[in-house]
C-alpha cells in the first residue's frame, strides 16, 4: 500500500506566500506619517484637480475716471498689433506674490500699475465674473505711478509693505498699502556705473529677496550685482555682490538660513555666494562699500550636456536663465526656467542636474517668438509638495511639472519609461500635466496655504487656477 500513498510535501514547500500590497490608511493610522510612495501617488491626483476657475482682466481707472495706464497699453497693443514698436509694447503681469498668510495677491504690470486684492474676494467672485463687465470691488489698492515694474515681493517682517522694481530704474520702491498714497514711503537706490564715455546707466532691478528676521534686503541688478542694503544704516547698498560678468541676473534666491545666496541669468550660468562670515560679516557691521565675488558658479549648459540620453535628441547650447527657485519642502532642490521654455532641478549638494523637463520646440507647433518679443518667465513651486509651475513661451497655459526628488518622477533624468514602476495597487503612474488657458502665462503664485495658483498673463489678467468648487446640497 505504500507504492500508492503521495509523499507529503514539507510546509516550508507547501506555502507560498503571496505578495499583497498593505491597506495603506492603516499604515497611515500606525505609523502617523504619509510613505513616500503614497505621497508621491497622491500628488499625481493633486495634479489632475486642478483647472481654470476665473478670470479677471485689468480693465481699472484712475480716480478722475480715465483709463489706467496698463488698459491704455493693452487696447493700445490689440487695436496695432506687432506694428506697436517694441519699446511702446508694455503689456502684461510681469510679478505676482502672496502675503504669509495668503490674504492679500499683489501684482505689477509692466506698463506701471501696482494692485492689491483680497484674495478671498477675488476667489469668491470667479464664478460672477465677465470679461465684459470689471468688479472692482475685490480690488484694495490701485497705484498707477506710469513707470515700468518687474517685480513685486511682500516684506515678510512689515506686511503692509510691497516692494518694486523695475528694469528701467535704479531704485527699489516701498510702498505702506495701509496709508494708500500713491508715492513710496521710501526707495532704496543701487549705485550708477560709469561707462568709457563718463557717463552714468543707472541700474535696473530685476529680483528681491529677503533675510528673515534681519534688515538686509537683497537686489539683483542689469550689471551682474547683487545689491544688499540695510534699512538701518542708508539707502544705498551697503555690500555688493559681484558677478564675474556684467550680465543681467534675472533672478535669485536666499536659503533657508540666510546663509548662501544663488544667482543666475542672461549668460546661463548660477553663481553661488557665502554671506555667512569672515569679510561679509565685516562689512555689514562697517557699513562701507565693498564688493564680494562669487564663490563658485557653474554653467548648465556644461552639466546638462553630461546627460547621456538628452544630448543625443537635442542640441546643447548656453541658454538664459529666467528664474531659479528653492524647493520648499526639499531645500536641495534648486529649480531652473530657460528662456526657451525648459525647466530642471540643480542639485545643488553635488551641482548635478536630477530633473529636466523639455517642452516640444516652437516649430514643431508653427509658431515662433523673437528675441524682441520675449518676455521675463516667473515659475514658482506649490508650497507642500515638489510641484513646479511654469507658463509655456509658445502655448497658452501652464506646465505642473512633478520635480519630486526620485527616480519615479518621470522628470527625473534616470527615470525608464519602459520600465513600469507601480507605488500601490492603483497601478497609475505619475505624468507632468499642462493646463490650457486662454492666455500666455508670464509669471505665477501658489497660496501659502491650500495652494490655489494665481498666474499673470501676458495680456494683464489674472488667472485663477484651482480646485473646481462643487455644491454639497442635494438635488432636492
Amino acid at each position: 500500500m505504500d507504492k500508492y500513498l503521495v509523499r507529503q510535501k514539507h510546509l516550508k514547500e507547501r506555502v507560498k506566500p503571496r505578495r499583497r500590497f498593505s491597506w495603506k490608511r492603516s499604515l497611515v493610522e500606525v505609523n502617523g506619517k504619509f510613505e513616500l510612495n503614497y505621497r508621491h501617488e497622491m500628488m499625481n491626483l493633486l495634479m489632475r484637480s486642478y483647472s481654470e476657475v476665473g478670470v479677471f482682466p485689468h480693465l481699472y481707472r484712475t480716480e478722475n475716471g480715465a483709463f489706467c495706464h496698463s488698459n491704455i497699453n493693452r487696447i493700445l497693443s490689440e487695436a496695432s498689433g506687432e506694428r506697436l514698436p517694441p519699446l511702446r509694447r508694455r503689456k502684461g503681469v510681469s510679478s505676482v506674490d502672496f502675503d504669509n498668510k495668503g490674504i492679500y495677491l499683489a501684482s505689477v504690470t509692466k506698463a506701471g500699475c501696482l494692485t492689491v486684492h483680497d484674495f478671498e474676494a477675488l476667489y469668491c467672485q470667479a464664478n460672477k465674473l465677465t470679461r465684459v463687465q470689471e468688479d472692482e470691488s475685490k480690488l484694495l489698492l490701485h497705484l498707477s505711478p506710469d513707470q515700468q515694474l518687474d517685480v513685486v515681493k511682500w516684506n515678510p517682517l512689515n506686511q503692509n509693505e510691497v516692494l518694486c522694481g523695475s528694469l528701467k530704474r535704479n531704485g527699489l520702491l516701498i510702498f505702506d498699502v495701509a496709508y494708500m498714497m500713491s508715492e513710496p514711503i521710501e526707495e532704496l537706490r543701487t549705485r550708477h556705473t560709469a561707462t568709457v564715455n563718463g557717463s552714468n546707466i543707472p541700474k535696473g532691478l530685476t529680483d528681491v529677496a529677503f533675510a528673515s528676521n534681519e534688515s538686509r534686503i537683497f537686489g539683483s541688478d542689469t550689471h551682474g550685482t547683487i545689491n544688499v542694503w540695510d534699512r538701518r544704516a542708508k539707502t544705498l547698498p551697503c555690500l555688493e555682490l559681484t558677478s564675474a560678468s556684467f550680465g543681467t541676473l534675472n533672478s535669485i534666491q536666499l536659503d533657508a538660513d540666510n546663509q548662501i545666496i544663488f544667482g543666475a541669468g542672461r549668460h546661463g550660468i548660477v553663481y553661488v555666494w557665502d554671506i555667512r562670515g569672515g569679510r561679509a560679516t565685516s562689512t555689514f557691521l562697517s557699513h562701507k562699500e565693498i564688493c564680494h565675488p562669487p564663490v563658485t558658479s557653474v554653467k548648465l549648459a556644461t552639466l546638462l550636456e553630461k546627460i547621456g540620453s538628452l544630448k543625443a535628441q537635442a542640441e546643447i547650447v548656453s541658454k538664459e536663465i529666467h528664474s531659479i527657485g528653492l524647493n520648499p519642502s526639499c531645500p536641495n532642490q534648486l529649480a531652473f526656467h530657460l528662456d526657451d521654455g525648459w525647466s530642471g532641478i540643480l542639485d545643488i549638494n553635488n551641482f548635478q542636474v536630477t530633473h529636466i523637463h523639455c517642452p516640444p520646440p516652437a516649430w514643431l507647433n508653427d509658431s515662433y517668438v523673437s528675441q524682441d518679443q520675449m518676455d521675463l518667465r516667473k515659475p514658482t513651486w506649490l508650497s507642500t509638495c515638489s510641484i513646479y509651475l511654469a507658463g509655456s513661451p509658445f502655448d497658452h497655459g501652464l506646465h505642473m511639472l512633478d520635480f519630486y526628488p526620485s527616480i519615479s518622477s518621470p522628470s527625473h533624468v534616470d527615470y525608464k519609461e519602459d520600465i513600469q514602476e507601480f507605488t500601490g495597487p492603483t497601478k497609475q503612474k505619475n505624468h507632468n500635466r499642462f493646463i490650457h488657458l486662454p492666455e500666455e502665462v508670464l509669471s505665477c503664485a501658489a497660496h501659502p496655504l491650500y495652494n490655489a495658483i494665481v498666474a499673470g498673463t501676458k495680456e494683464t489678467s489674472l488667472l485663477v487656477i484651482s480646485q473646481k468648487r462643487k455644491s454639497c446640497k442635494g438635488e432636492d
